[in-house]
């Protein structure tokens, strides 16, 4: 394999996705050679250097495996919480491989949640370069008019900046609430939240019908299965077909 920075070797591994893997490196939990590692720009060889994170040694050759989660409410997009709250990591049963969960869902949102040992697809698919749609169901207070969903479609303007279109659709009106579709490819933290806030419409219930190709039909809050061959192939072409586009 030769010398790599370490939160490529890192992600490759399987141990987290590459952005997660500076995360862990800048927070002082690698250790290389027995000497503990802080500085991104490191460099390593995963057959020759002894890796270790967490005082656990870091193997090449770990089977790569694919799941989707029907994220439950009440429940923590981490591997752990200082909180003692419910984590992800409860949900995954005696899954051997050390996956993780591709991007985050809020405590009290539900649904999609891709999980995956594969640091390579998880960046790409986190990545905002690659423009993956996400489909969200969001329960608002109040009914919005037109005038709020054109602008929820054509951007707003958060704190952190501007957000891409989306797409949107009303989908149910009921006494005093709605029920709204939103598609975005960004990943911003609370971004539908932060959305609907902005126009007026406080999100009172909200689900990830979809992450690109994958759904979580047939599982229950806190169910999870294997991706199929089927869909793990479309899910890697989305994330390659961006790139061709573009070149």
């Amino acid at each position: 394999m030769g010398e790599e920075r370490l939160q490529k070797l890192l992600a490759h591994a399987g141990i987290a996705s590459r952005r997660e893997a500076e995360k862990i490196i800048i927070d002082g939990r690698v250790k290389l050679n027995g000497v503990v590692v802080d500085a991104l720009g490191t460099k390593a060889d995963l057959e020759k250097d002894r890796i270790e994170v967490d005082g656990k040694r870091v193997l090449s050759g770990e089977k790569k495996v694919y799941f989707v989660l029907n994220k439950p409410a009440r429940c923590v997009t981490t591997m752990s919480d200082p909180q003692g709250r419910r984590t992800v990591k409860d949900l995954l049963g005696d899954i051997k491989e050390r996956a993780y969960p591709v991007g985050r869902l809020d405590f009290d949102t539900t649904g999609v949640l891709i999980i995956t040992n594969d640091g390579e697809l998880a960046n790409d698919l986190a990545h905002p370069k690659k423009e993956i749609d996400k489909c969200y169901r969001a329960r608002v207070a109040g009914i919005p008019k037109e005038g709020a969903l054109e602008k929820l479609r054509s951007g707003i303007k958060l704190k952190d900046g501007l957000t891409a279109p989306a797409k949107v659709k009303l989908l149910e009106k009921r006494q005093g609430e709605a029920s709204v579709e939103i598609i975005i490819h960004e990943g911003r933290n609370r971004q539908v939240k932060r959305m609907c806030d902005a126009v007026g419409h406080r999100v009172t219930k909200l689900t990830r019908v979809s992450f690109g190709p994958i759904t979580s039909e047939g599982l229950k809050p806190g169910q999870l299965r294997p991706l199929s061959t089927k869909e793990l192939s479309s899910l890697k072409a989305l994330t390659t077909g961006k790139d061709e586009k573009k070149r």
